[in-house]
């Protein structure tokens, strides 16, 4: 059963709200959603440390791939959604294309690419991929779980 924060509890990592943020889905707002994501986690520390040191940078690097990804194979705008969780921080972009991703072949011989995909199902505790329905508008939620 759900209950309030109640005395020293109130500053507890649940105090810590939900960050939202919408960008353009041009190059530079892969940089956006990475400050973003900077700024949720240093509130976030100061009220729940990480259990490990690695914890902020796997997800600041989950949230910079899944950023790139929607503004290299979906046009236009994208949304960036991180909330804390039991035990860790669920992450969702939302992008315009409905396609799922999938993984391609790493060749690092040819400029690299394809291991993004990769790296999401490595570091990630849990993934899903929720396309819209029929009627709505076409897009795609990519939802991730990370420890923190």
């Amino acid at each position: 059963m759900a209950t309030e924060p109640r005395g020293n509890e109130a500053l507890s990592s649940w105090a810590i709200p939900s960050r939202t943020a919408r960008f353009a889905g041009e190059p530079h707002d892969v940089t956006g959603a990475r400050l973003t994501t900077e700024e949720f986690l240093h509130d976030l520390a100061r009220a729940s440390p990480p259990t490990a040191p690695e914890c902020w940078h796997d997800i600041v690097l989950i949230v910079t791939e899944l950023a790139a990804n929607a503004v290299q194979y979906a046009p236009g705008p994208f949304e960036l959604q991180l909330r804390r969780t039991f035990d860790g921080v669920h992450v969702t972009v939302h992008d315009t294309n409905s396609t799922p991703p999938t993984p391609r072949p790493f060749h690092p011989d040819s400029g690299g690419g394809g291991i993004g995909w990769y790296l999401v199902h490595t570091l990630c505790t849990q993934v899903s991929v929720v396309t819209a329905d029929a009627g709505q508008e076409p897009g795609k939620d990519v939802h991730v779980f990370l420890p923190w």
